[in-house]
């Protein structure tokens, strides 16, 4: 699905991946944790091509895409929710939504799936996305990534800054889509728990390398903290 091979990337001048192997197989759910500042979100910004990444490969489906302009991108099937979201707070619901079909040209509807995901949205379709809670915003974000049906679906920490009853209905929303669609996922992640409750497979990232890497249920939860701690 998705390959990652060497892969350097950096953030300005400055190095922030060095040699990075990362593989993610169609239909799985794949988490990047770590703390902050070790370059989990320049690996998701290396993938859709907005820092320089001088060196590696970068292959989607077995087509190398690290040429390729970040719209190109997702015009192939990646979808993308960054860290703080990145809705238009001045457009209702339904439109950024409806932004969402960018990718395909514009044209078709918003899946009927999509709107069942996150039934709040159709409750405030006509509201704008400023005046949404936090969560609501999040659930949006998603929620307009997946109207163009990508391959992959990339999420940056999610679960950053919102409260724990909607952080629940996230996971489920990931974890349905992903087991309804087959949807491939990639979630950059600190919260442990929310990491080991919905992903198949782990990397554990420090100073922009992966120090440890596995499937979720043969990794000791003990051991993945510690790595994150050191």
């Amino acid at each position: 699905m998705l390959k990652i091979d060497q892969l350097t990337a950096f953030y300005g001048e400055s190095k922030i991946i060095d040699d990075l192997n990362l593989n993610i197989f169609k239909g799985d759910i794949v988490c990047l944790i770590g703390r902050n500042g070790v370059g989990k979100s320049t690996t998701l910004k290396s993938i859709m091509g907005h820092v320089k990444t001088p060196s590696g490969t970068i292959c989607l489906n077995g087509q190398e895409i690290i040429k390729l302009r970040p719209y190109d991108r997702a015009r192939l099937g990646i979808g993308y929710v960054p860290q703080g979201r990145d809705i238009f707070s001045q457009m209702t619901v339904e439109e950024n939504l409806l932004l969402g079909l960018q990718p395909n040209g514009g044209k078709g509807a918003v899946p009927d799936y999509v709107r069942d995901l996150f039934p709040v949205l159709g409750k405030f379709a006509k509201r704008r996305g400023g005046d949404l809670s936090g969560g609501q915003q999040q659930q949006l974000a998603i929620a307009r990534a997946l109207a163009s049906e990508p391959k992959l679906l990339i999420l940056d920490e999610p679960t950053e800054g919102i409260q724990p009853s909607i952080i629940e209905d996230i996971g489920e929303a990931i974890s349905k889509v992903n087991q309804i669609r087959g949807l491939s996922i990639l979630i950059v992640e600190q919260y442990l728990e929310f990491v080991l409750g919905i992903s198949d497979y782990i990397y554990v990232m420090e100073k922009g390398k992966i120090i440890l890497k596995g499937k979720t249920q043969e990794l000791d939860a003990a051991d993945i903290q510690n790595k994150m701690t050191q």
